[in-house]
């Protein structure tokens, strides 16, 4: 069980410090800190040497933690641009709005002044 906690325990390190793959992560870092621990009671009693499992312990530990901060920050920047736009949305409207009639009046400026050249040079 030690070995098993220490390979899903790199394993979920590795992930858990890519973005939006933590929480694929955030399983199996589970499941290694509890073979890990389960591995550290059971050769603790028979004092058989424990250094894979608390190796494990301790990188499931790191996955979990920086899954959570991940977790936290993408939260914390989701909510907040979700009250952003919430707040100013009638600006946003206005501004996209803005935009639009711009890009529609150079796209009819473009055009127009495209054809009238073409039928130009065709006379």
């Amino acid at each position: 069980m030690g070995v098993a906690a220490l390979i899903l325990g790199i394993v979920s390190t590795i992930f858990g410090f890519v973005p939006f793959c933590g929480i694929i992560a955030f399983v199996p870092a589970v499941v290694g800190l509890i073979l890990g621990i389960i591995d550290i009671v059971q050769k603790s009693k028979k004092n058989e040497p424990r250094g894979m499992a608390i190796a494990g312990v301790i990188l499931t530990g790191i996955a979990i933690i920086v899954i959570s901060l991940w977790t936290f920050i993408f939260s914390a920047i989701f909510i907040g641009t979700a009250d952003y736009l919430d707040n100013n949305q009638d600006e946003i409207s206005t501004y996209f709005n803005d935009e639009i009639d711009t890009w529609e009046d150079f796209g009819h400026d473009f055009l127009d002044n495209y054809y009238s050249n073409y039928y130009e040079e065709s006379l």
